[in-house]
């Protein structure tokens, strides 16, 4: 049987780390779609096209050391808005969603474009401030030097661009049950997560 799990929302707000924590939880397979825009925009960032670097992806493209800097977010928001890039990773994700035994996706268009149809979809978010103190403390611990100021201004221009593209916005799915994780902990914040699906999966 199939069931697929929607999460989305803006960078830092912890979908991430919900996610593999759900999926664990529930045996479900994990894709962190991010990670798929990442890689083609780190392509991008080594001199290919974006559109031609988006059909000759290879599994391979997602171990490169390189996928969680800045420089690659910013570089995955910017190919993100071309629709040839979106199409050419739509197939493998729906693929993966509809798999035997259950899967978790997360990202930005998932609930609304990816998967309109999954059994069920959360949107994790958090304020900005939150957001870019745990992203700032995340690349200071990577031994990067820089202001929490600009973070919170690379956070928020990257989430105006993700909004604002024509393509596949970032925003929540009508049907979609918020997470505000602002004032949560890790733990707490999965357990909520983990309630709203556990009572979805007994319905399927």
């Amino acid at each position: 049987m199939s069931f697929t799990v929607a999460i989305d929302g803006p960078a830092a707000a912890g979908k991430g780390t919900i996610s593999k924590a759900v999926a664990a939880h529930f045996g479900f397979a994990h894709l962190d779609t991010g990670l798929l825009y990442r890689a083609v925009g780190q392509r991008m960032l080594m001199g290919e096209e974006p559109i031609a670097a988006a059909c000759a992806l290879v599994a391979g493209d997602l171990e490169h050391p390189d996928l969680r800097t800045a420089e690659a977010a910013q570089a995955a928001s910017k190919v993100a808005v071309i629709p040839e890039v979106r199409s050419a990773l739509l197939d493998f994700q729906r693929a993966f969603a509809r798999r035997l035994g259950g899967a978790v996706l997360d990202g930005r268009d998932i609930g609304t474009v990816i998967c309109p149809e999954a059994e069920v979809k959360l949107y994790v978010t958090a304020s900005d401030r939150a957001r870019a103190g745990r992203r700032h403390k995340e690349l200071v611990e990577r031994g990067r030097h820089i202001s929490f100021e600009t973070v919170l201004a690379e956070l928020q221009e990257r989430d105006a661009r993700d909004q604002a593209r024509a393509t596949a916005p970032l925003k929540p799915a009508d049907d979609a049950v918020l997470l505000d994780t602002s004032d949560l902990s890790i733990d707490q914040a999965v357990e909520r997560a983990v309630a709203v699906i556990g009572v979805r999966a007994t319905r399927a």
